[in-house]
């Protein structure tokens, strides 16, 4: 029998929307698509400021009548804030729900084991809850909304084992997804230097929403300047945040790290350079995935 790997989130919580005008209550506000949300689909998004500066990233998911949000716990309450003064006399309730839990699958054979659709984004009832294929990039594996303790006490056909958050963001990093305010900074960064459009978080057919007007432009007139890029390190690790050199001109900085693995804020102009990057003290090469488009 297969291992699948699983881990639960702690830094993930879940916020649920629901009322007859839930859907396009949120249709208005997040940067894609939510007439595709259903109970076999679920799409990554983010909520922006008017001037398209990024504030959250989620997933959303339908389930039984209302969406849940799988969201940065410790920005949870700013979220829920943020959407309360949208609300006005809307017919919807916002809630954060307390006892659902969201997990990681993953592995190598993670798509074999699961019964849900390797397709990005695919969905469906399990366990008393939802389990999804990471709609952003298949190759990080599946998550799940679930009651607390539910795998614990479910029959499975295939073995689970406990991984480690290490683990988990070491792959994530690898593959240049971005994890909320670790990499994304709040009010500063637009979406395109994440790669939310490669990534399946932004629409740029669906119609007016917070921040669109900046985030259309900045694609079709090609202003993205800077990317989120995967990188390794040929020595000790820096700290998130410590600056990146080619020779003695700033090129990026350190976001997200995770053992000798990290994502770089890097401008694309020093791409072009064959200098070696510096961060701190420490040579970094560039690990650039084969989903990007720059």
């Amino acid at each position: 029998m297969k291992t699948v790997k699983s881990l639960h989130l702690i830094d993930r919580q879940v916020l649920r929307v629901s009322g007859a005008e839930a859907r396009v209550f949120l249709q208005g506000l997040v940067s894609n698509d939510m007439m595709r949300v259903s109970e076999s689909y679920v799409i990554y998004a983010a909520l922006l400021t008017p001037q398209g500066k990024y504030l959250h990233d989620f997933f959303i998911s339908e389930f039984k009548n209302n969406f849940y949000l799988d969201c940065q716990a410790t920005r949870i309450d700013d979220l829920l804030k943020r959407l309360k003064r949208f609300k006005l006399r809307s017919d919807i309730k916002l809630e954060i729900v307390e006892k659902m839990t969201v997990m990681a699958l993953f592995g190598d054979y993670v798509h074999n084991n699961l019964p849900v659709n390797s397709i990005e984004g695919s969905a469906m009832q399990w366990l008393g809850g939802i389990l999804f294929t990471d709609p952003r990039l298949n190759s990080i594996g599946a998550r799940a909304i679930l009651p607390e303790n539910s795998l614990e006490f479910s029959d499975l056909n295939f073995d689970l084992t406990s991984s480690t958050f290490e683990e988990y963001d070491t792959l994530r990093i690898t593959l240049g997804l971005p994890d909320g305010s670790r990499d994304l900074l709040v009010d500063k960064s637009i979406l395109l230097e994440g790669g939310f459009e490669e990534l399946n978080g932004v629409n740029f057919d669906k119609g007016c929403y917070v921040g669109q007007e900046l985030t259309a432009r900045t694609k079709h007139r090609g202003l993205v300047k800077n990317r989120l890029i995967p990188v390794k390190f040929k020595g000790d690790p820096p700290a998130s945040g410590t600056e990146i050199l080619q020779g003695d001109k700033r090129v990026g900085e350190l976001r997200s790290v995770a053992g000798s693995s990290a994502l770089a804020l890097l401008r694309l102009e020093a791409l072009d350079n064959t200098e070696q990057f510096i961060a701190g003290e420490t040579t970094i090469t560039l690990q650039k995935t084969d989903w990007v488009n720059f």
